[in-house]
């Protein structure tokens, strides 16, 4: 089933997007955004974890990734490994280790073409480049167990060009019907839904959620506290978004979620046990998540409320990086607010995901609206004059989000997750396309339901290797 909780988590600072821009192989989605794709959302296991899994299956252990660096000639291809993992039974340490070889191999090069004295580079003048400082990435993470329930997270990571370095600390304790997680964060990157970055120099967030009951009700309330001017790491000319500008935010939501099937042809004992020459043999399915031919419709309807203890009227200086300049946002935050947002989606899966073709067609469309009062007003106004407005609050016109997956062979999926907004664009009616995601994935049917995804975004321009379990 589609992510539907999505709608809800994004309300709060804690909704982790895909990105291969850190080492951590995540960013934040902005609150007050519209809904991240299902398909950009971050793996729950650590990127240390995925690493240490996915080098079994890559040679010497090197995953790749793809993601555009601060200075064109660093190339956007890079080589990611795990350098070293000890662990005990309560506490694990993690290095990991990043080098972009483009401009390592062009200077190589240069080295060898641009000697005026047609002399042959010796040794040292080669090994030079390779101990360049800005080819390389450093990565460190390291958690233990304070009891069976209490958790805490550190890690550090450093780019080799850029100044300073990321750190971040999270503590997570598990009750019965709730979770508590305390998140601080120097600084901490967001990306909002034009897929541009945002470094928040001070982020800590306090949370309080509930777990899903059966009967679909959840909750949460947190705390969240902003420091320093909001800097653009790639946006240009643009405004910081207002829910980044320096303040405190005490916010509240629930949401009340249903699913129905309209019909669902059940896994049987013959699904399970196959009959061949040499006897009867054991064949579930690639992933237990899919193992169901059905067609579903399902909601979520929820609310939240914000209150900023700051004045968040002044102008905001946000530093473009770079060139060093800065811009004023005029934006204006509301001290107060509320509102209410919904999702309705529909699925239909044909196949069981056993045979080696055809055994798997899948569609999930849903509709999302993420501020029901944005949505009012723009109908209010009227939809001519609704462009503009639009350009202003991107959550006022309501969007579809569809997700396609096929088999290609065994396990193998080809997925496409797209994002479709139902407001004109300057100068064009009509709905249009955001943002959309290709992605293939290969099943780990050990795993019962884990994968091993590889994605795209042309939007971004950003691609990565991840390792998902029990994950849409």
């Amino acid at each position: 089933m589609a992510n539907l909780r999505t709608a809800m988590d994004s309300a709060f600072w804690d909704l982790n997007v895909s990105s291969p821009h850190t080492l951590e192989g995540s960013a934040k989605a902005i609150p007050g955004d519209p809904f991240p794709l299902d398909g950009a959302r971050a793996s729950r296991a650590l990127r240390i974890q995925q690493l240490s899994l996915l080098g079994t299956g890559f040679p010497l252990g090197i995953i790749p990734s793809y993601s555009p660096a601060s200075h064109k000639d660093s190339g956007s291809f890079s080589l990611q490994s795990l350098l070293l993992r000890p662990a005990t039974s309560n506490w694990w340490l993690g290095v990991i280790g990043q080098i972009r070889p483009k401009k390592l191999i062009s200077s190589i090069k240069a080295e060898f073409f641009t000697n005026d004295e047609l002399e042959v580079p010796t040794f040292k003048d080669a090994a030079r480049h390779f101990l360049d400082k800005s080819l390389y990435s450093v990565g460190l993470c390291t958690e233990f167990l304070l009891t069976p329930a209490s958790s805490v997270k550190l890690s550090t990571e450093r780019d080799g060009e850029k100044k300073g370095r990321r750190s971040k600390v999270m503590l997570s304790h598990e009750l019965p019907y709730h979770d508590i997680t305390l998140e601080a964060a120097w600084p901490e990157l967001f990306i909002d839904h034009k897929g541009q970055y945002w470094d928040v120099p001070e982020s800590i967030s306090l949370d309080l959620s509930s777990l899903v009951s059966e009967s679909g009700l959840r909750y949460r309330v947190g705390i969240h506290k902003n420091s320093g001017h909001p800097q653009a790491v790639n946006a240009v000319n643009d405004e910081a978004p207002t829910s980044l500008m320096p303040g405190l935010c005490a916010k509240a939501a629930f949401s009340y979620e249903k699913s129905r099937d309209l019909w669902r042809q059940k896994e049987t004992q013959n699904d399970l046990m196959v009959k061949k020459d040499r006897g009867w043999f054991w064949r579930p399915s690639y992933d237990v998540r899919l193992k169901e031919p059905h067609a579903a419709v399902s909601g979520i309807f929820g609310g939240s409320f914000a209150a900023w203890f700051q004045d968040g009227h002044s102008p905001v200086a946000v530093e473009l990086r770079g060139d060093g300049n800065t811009s004023s946002s005029t934006k204006k935050r509301s001290p107060v607010s509320a509102d209410f947002f919904g999702s309705i989606c529909y699925r239909f899966q044909h196949g069981k995901f056993r045979e080696l073709y055809g055994d798997l067609t899948r569609i999930d469309a849903h509709l999302d609206i993420g501020s029901a009062s944005a949505l009012a007003k723009r109908v209010v106004n009227g939809f001519k004059s609704s462009s503009a407005n639009s350009a202003i609050d991107p959550m006022s016109s309501p969007r579809i989000n569809l997700i396609f997956q096929q088999q290609v062979v065994g396990p193998i999926v080809f997925r496409v997750d797209s994002r479709v907004s139902l407001a004109s664009l300057p100068g064009k009616r009509g709905p249009h396309i955001e943002d959309f995601i290709y992605s293939l994935s290969y099943s780990l049917r050990l795993l019962q339901s884990g994968k091993v995804v590889a994605w795209y975004s042309p939007k971004r321009k950003e691609g990565m290797i991840e390792l998902r379990v029990f994950e849409f």
